[in-house]
């Protein structure tokens, strides 16, 4: 699974176990999915939702909408370091 993606993109696969959730603001959910092995998807429709998600060790993946394609192409080393 790619570190973002469009979301409904037919080549991406999510499994019935991922833990879908739209932020990151439940850690504990967050934390218990990561113990129990479950993949963690979030979605996001920001450069800083989506550098926020992946800041997240428990996160697989952020989805983010069609309309926001360009979020893909995201500099998140730039974005952390600067």
């Amino acid at each position: 699974m790619p570190e973002i993606a469009v979301e409904g993109d037919p080549a991406i696969v999510i499994a019935p176990d991922t833990l879908v959730v739209d932020d990151v603001s439940d850690t504990h959910s967050l934390h218990a999915a990561h113990v129990e092995g479950r993949p963690v998807v979030v979605r996001a429709s920001t450069p800083e939702g989506v550098l926020h998600a992946l800041q997240r060790p428990e996160v697989a993946c952020v989805l983010v909408p069609e309309s926001a394609r360009e979020l893909l192409d995201l500099d998140l080393v730039g974005m952390t370091y600067e």
